[in-house]
């Protein structure tokens, strides 16, 4: 299905509209001017019809697939309100954005939009591309979405509700359900672009690349990992709230904690460590809920040819959840689904062993104790990693970077007027 200036299109349509919007951009662009405060206003509204379960219907099984908890999807309604909307603009794009401080010599600056994004979409949390849409929107821009595969419509229902709230809306979003096989057209979208939002791994980043012109701004949501850093000053409570995150999340998101290190050298208190998490891990578990059978069950058999091959130091498994013990120091993905792996880094080799995953790292979950936690934090930030939080990895507060940077501000460019 495709969303074209407000209304909805079958696929069959699309060569027909994009030949349409490659003539009608450069009249779009020099129309009437997006302001925050009227996107704003227009998600407002949706804010409210969604605390009142209008999108239950099509979003509760989404959120029981990707396993997202009810206070998480509260988070996610949340980012649609106006107080949060209004936060992140005033902190990214700071309270003067259109008139910024003139230079010396007089020059007038102010942020203006950079035209048109074309938002190349992942599949791993729906409702995930339309809010990147209103990321675009935000900031005045003229936004082309291309659907990920197996959406399940909701990214579209949104948008056209969002441009019932105001018809302005109607001529800055546009969307397509383009299969990531057809190049040549992606091609096409990509060269009508002045950047493209790419959410991702390394591929859909290659790919985006490729099909991207020189002169089109490349803005990169990739993959990233994320981890846990412990040293003997973790307690038994930093240890159930991560515990907490590991199931809440199931480990699938770039925020996810994939293991944890462990600031010693000794395999013996490694394993006693691991011995201590993994009782933990599996009382959160059993009160959290099984975790997806199919998951469970591929874990299983990956888990058992480990132990044939003796991949492993030491594997602790039962009911669906598993703590392993490894010899090496690398940062790694785990096998998700309630599975981390422990590894030991003493904090002299933080900078040295993390260093090699650089543009990769994403969040550490501190468990230390306070007096650490300044001085570790601050090895852990000149290692490349963007963000420290608690046992919580996945908390979120509103105005905080997006992988070390304002969002808002690289879909955006600064304008001098002398």
């Amino acid at each position: 299905m495709i969303l074209y200036r407000g209304k909805l299109y079958p696929d069959s349509m699309q060569g027909e509209l994009i030949d349409r919007l490659e003539k009608e951009l450069p009249l779009l662009l020099g129309g009437e001017r997006l302001t925050p405060p009227r996107v704003i206003a227009a998600c407002a509204n949706m804010y409210e019809k969604a605390l009142a379960g209008k999108y239950d219907g099509i979003a509760r099984p989404l959120l029981e697939a990707f396993g997202i908890s009810e206070s998480r999807y509260r988070d996610m309604i949340a980012a649609f309100s106006p107080g949060q909307l209004r936060y992140r603009c005033a902190v990214e794009l700071g309270p003067d954005w259109e008139n910024l401080p003139p230079l010396q010599n007089g020059t007038r600056r102010k942020l203006v939009p950079l035209g048109v994004l074309f938002h190349i979409a992942a599949g791993n949390v729906d409702g995930l591309p339309a809010y990147s849409v209103v990321e675009g929107l935000l900031t005045g821009n003229v936004n082309i979405l291309k659907l990920p595969a197996g959406d399940a419509g909701l990214s579209v229902r949104l948008l056209s509700d969002l441009i019932d709230e105001d018809s302005l809306l109607a001529d800055h979003i546009f969307v397509f359900d383009v299969p990531s096989t057809e190049t040549e057209t992606l091609t096409r979208l990509a060269k009508l672009a002045d950047g493209a939002v790419v959410w991702g791994g390394d591929a859909a980043q290659r790919a985006a690349r490729s099909l991207a012109g020189v002169d089109t701004k490349i803005i990169p949501w990739g993959h990233k990992l994320s981890f846990a850093y412990a040293t003997e000053g973790c307690t038994e409570d930093d240890m159930r709230t991560l515990a907490r995150h590991i199931c809440a999340t199931e480990q699938l998101l770039c925020s996810s904690c994939q293991g944890i290190f462990l600031d010693t050298e000794d395999m013996g208190e490694l394993e006693a460590f691991a011995a201590r998490f993994f009782g933990i891990l599996r009382r959160e578990s059993t009160a959290f809920g099984a975790a997806d059978p199919a998951m469970r069950g591929r874990n299983t058999v990956e888990l058992l040819c480990d132990k044939i091959e003796g991949a492993h130091v030491r594997i602790f498994s039962a009911d669906g959840v598993s703590v392993v013990v490894d010899a090496d120091r690398e940062l790694t993905l785990s096998y998700t689904f309630r599975n981390v792996w422990v590894k030991a880094l003493p904090q002299r080799e933080i900078v040295s062993r993390l260093k090699k995953q650089k543009g990769y790292l994403q969040t550490c979950g501190l468990l230390c104790a306070e007096g650490e936690r300044d001085a570790l934090a601050d090895l852990l930030i000149r290692a490349g990693v963007v963000r420290v939080t608690r046992g919580d990895l996945s908390r979120t507060v509103v105005g905080e970077a997006h992988d070390g940077v304002y969002p808002l501000r690289e879909y955006t460019r600064i304008a001098e007027i002398d």
